[in-house]
């Protein structure tokens, strides 16, 4: 069993959208991950999937996207990003979701010893003051990754992964409540995405007052997953 990470897929079956408009690089990056995908991921596996996973505006249309996810090795693992707009609910995501896959939010899943938390996360405080509703949504998210942490805790779990879309932290790399959570829960892995065009050495990655923090928005992976575990 192995455990593997990557974010911001950007599909677009319902309506393609040609994703080398932000780069070269992006040129058929679907087909680059997939092909890694099936090559080193296997059936026993767990991706977890870190956010903006379609273009789509509707759960209807996002469907044939999913699908696509669902077909390659592997249980996957998906939390909402700022550009799933499809994402209606939690409930609903995994009413229709394709077999394999599981929408997570203010909540955990188990992958075999870990538990796997998950939920957004948000803009973290930093040198600009965030607006009054920015500050709303990253208390209520901070909100939802402890409700996630506390359920894992007391269903027994003690081997944590947090699974956001947004980093954890501003883009100075200071302290947030977010890297307080991690520290205070003792999670083991946290796993991120959002961020793209980021240089190694300008990326938030590595140990950090206990938590291993992966970025895995694929452009910054060179469209192969990481493999966390």
């Amino acid at each position: 069993m192995g455990i593997w990470a990557i974010g911001d897929l950007h599909l677009s079956g319902a309506a393609p959208k040609p994703m080398d408009i932000f780069g070269p690089h992006w040129l058929d990056h679907w087909a680059k991950i997939r092909t890694f995908w099936q090559q080193h991921i296997h059936a026993e596996d767990t991706v977890l999937l870190a956010g903006d996973h379609s273009w789509a505006m509707r759960l209807a249309d996002a469907l044939c996207d999913l699908e696509e996810i669902a077909l390659l090795p592997g249980k996957k693992v998906l939390i909402r990003g700022n550009h799933d707009y499809w994402w209606d609910t939690v409930t609903k995501v995994n009413q229709v979701a394709p077999s394999g896959l599981v929408a997570i939010q203010a909540d955990f899943t188990a992958v075999e010893d870990f538990a796997v938390c998950g939920t957004r996360g948000w803009l973290c405080p930093g040198p600009q003051k965030l607006s009054a509703q920015d500050m709303k949504i990253y208390q209520r998210e901070l909100c939802r990754l402890e409700m996630a942490l506390t359920k894992a805790q007391s269903a027994g779990y003690t081997d944590l992964i947090a699974l956001l879309h947004y980093p954890p932290v501003n883009e100075l790399h200071q302290a947030s409540g977010f890297t307080e959570l991690l520290a205070r829960y003792q999670v083991k892995h946290c796993i991120y995405g959002h961020l793209h065009g980021v240089s190694p050495q300008n990326a938030f990655e590595g140990y950090h007052n206990g938590t291993y923090y992966h970025l895995v928005a694929c452009d910054y992976l060179d469209f192969a997953p990481k493999r966390i575990l």
